[in-house]
């Protein structure tokens, strides 16, 4: 059996706990459905590398891989999605490829967009470990002032 062609993705966070969505502008069976942005892994590429590639082409960006987010999830046969939170490095995210709007969500906007339906679960596990590192960080913050 071959090995699935991995899709990759990234869970852009900003300080704020905004998430980046990019909407679809193609192809037409997918256009008007928000995403997280990236895209295939080349033959011989890692998957950290083959993110950074997709955010610099697609979003005018240079970001880094942090950390990947549990799970994999299947897209058409034969594909599967694996997601990354990522730091953004430097540049403003622009929607130059595939995408004709982003949106940063809050927590709260979170569900107000239409995902794509394999993003679902993957938005929101991402979600859940961001809200998890939040919550260890201010816990350890709080122990090394003795609170």
């Amino acid at each position: 059996m071959t090995p699935p062609i991995v899709v990759v993705a990234a869970a852009l966070l900003d300080e704020a706990g905004r998430l980046l969505a990019a909407r679809r502008s193609a192809p037409p069976d997918l256009a008007g459905r928000w995403e997280l942005p990236g895209g295939k892994v080349e033959p011989g590429e890692a998957p950290e590398d083959a993110l950074v590639r997709e955010l610099r082409e697609e979003l005018g960006v240079e970001a880094e891989p942090v950390a990947r987010v549990p799970g994999e999830w299947p897209l058409k046969p034969g594909h599967v999605l694996r997601v990354w939170t990522v730091r953004l490095l430097s540049g403003t995210p622009e929607p130059l490829e595939d995408h004709d709007r982003l949106r940063w969500l809050t927590p709260e906007e979170t569900w107000d967009v239409d995902w794509l339906d394999q993003d679902v679960p993957a938005v929101r596990t991402a979600r859940a470990a961001h809200a998890a590192r939040a919550l260890r960080g201010a816990v350890n913050t709080a122990r090394s002032r003795g609170e």
